[in-house]
């Protein structure tokens, strides 16, 4: 299926950026762009920066060094959103462990519960200063822009 045929069945309203500043969600892609789309989050259904970077520069009406900026702001929100990724298969992994003996093994479940908690925190923290950062850079009409887009929906955080 070909992106413009796929493009009609999006809901009124919704945009390929929605949900770049939100937890990652489990694979497929009921919702969003389909996975080989090059459109949005990048093929195979990625994060990638390029399409949400030139929305939010068109959008914000960004200078260059905003830009610049907002790039290394999107791109370390990316890593910490993989780590976070990598944190969570490894809790699976350990509360599939803590099942499969012939003893649930409590420790082990609240070791990869702890482990989802503190990632959730630590992508928390990282989101609320890369945002305080991304408020510094812009100006009032370009915040208020910002603010429209996360109200409205287009962008989640």
């Amino acid at each position: 299926m070909c992106h413009a045929s796929w493009a009609h069945r999006r809901p009124h309203g919704y945009s390929h950026f929605h949900g770049f500043f939100s937890q990652p969600q489990p694979h497929g892609w009921e919702g969003s762009m389909p996975p080989w789309s090059d459109e949005g989050f990048g093929a195979g259904g990625g994060f990638g920066v390029r399409r949400p970077l030139r929305f939010l520069a068109h959008k914000l009406e960004l200078d260059e060094k905003q830009v610049v900026q907002l790039a290394r702001i999107l791109d370390e929100l990316k890593t910490e959103r993989a780590q976070v990724a990598v944190d969570d298969r490894r809790s699976l992994a350990d509360f599939a462990d803590a099942l499969a003996g012939e003893h649930f093994d409590s420790a082990k479940a609240t070791a990869a519960g702890d482990r989802r908690v503190e990632s959730s925190k630590r992508l928390r923290d990282t989101l609320i200063r890369l945002l305080g950062e991304f408020h510094a850079m812009l100006n009032p009409e370009q915040r208020a822009r910002l603010a429209h887009l996360i109200r409205t929906g287009i962008l989640a955080v």
